[in-house]
């Protein structure tokens, strides 16, 4: 909870320094609480991260596994968080749930409406994350970057039951070129059903030249 929802609860912010004190609330930081010896759980704090953090939702290689697509099963995967502007994430939230979060603009929308984020299997009291179709198109933008070609290779072949549709959309909304190009590209070497539903020429796919990045990985070209 936060100073607001005590002020709510008409707990001051003296009677609020009087509970940590005699023990009644633990301060994780300046304005966040919790209750003693209180197992903090990922959706609230992820609930209550959303409330400060303009955008944020799951997103990436994480949505994907929240909607059961996945390759690789780590131990203690990092979580993958995407937001519409710079920040940092607190220190009470990372050393207990290692994640990511990464400023990311990748579709012409508002912050306060991002195409095909919602609630998480659209319970109530769950957080924001990607769909699956956007959660491919967010990972596919750190290729070259921060993800490996070959695992999202694989991932992308996990993708069977994406919804043409949703895709389309998102793809006509996409503001890189090369996260275009990729999932195309990938979808096509993979023969996987969505990839025929699409049309390139109603796609910005770019200019007619290739696009080629070069990374750790090796060379990346992607044609039109």
């Amino acid at each position: 909870m936060t100073s607001a929802d005590l002020r709510a609860l008409a707990i001051s912010a003296d009677l609020a320094v009087h509970y940590v004190r005699a023990g009644w609330l633990t301060r994780l930081a300046r304005g966040v609480f919790c209750r003693p010896n209180d197992t903090l759980a990922l959706y609230p704090s992820l609930l209550l991260l959303q409330r400060q953090f303009v955008g944020l939702h799951v997103g990436g290689k994480s949505a994907l596994d929240w909607h059961g697509v996945r390759q690789y099963v780590q131990q203690q995967p990092v979580l993958q968080l995407y937001g519409w502007a710079a920040a940092v994430l607190p220190h009470w939230f990372t050393e207990r749930f290692p994640a990511e979060y990464h400023r990311k603009r990748l579709f012409s929308e508002q912050p306060g409406s991002l195409l095909h984020v919602g609630l998480f299997e659209q319970r109530s009291g769950t957080p924001q994350v990607s769909a699956p179709e956007r959660a491919l198109l967010e990972l596919l933008s750190e290729v070259g970057v921060r993800q490996p070609l070959q695992e999202a290779r694989e991932l992308v072949e996990s993708t069977y039951n994406l919804r043409a549709d949703v895709l389309r959309e998102l793809l006509q909304h996409c503001t890189s070129v090369k996260t275009v190009r990729l999932c195309l590209q990938l979808g096509r070497e993979a023969s996987l059903p969505w990839v025929d539903k699409l049309d390139p020429a109603t796609l910005p796919t770019g200019s007619s030249r290739s696009w080629v990045s070069r990374s750790p990985a090796g060379l990346l070209v992607l044609k039109p």
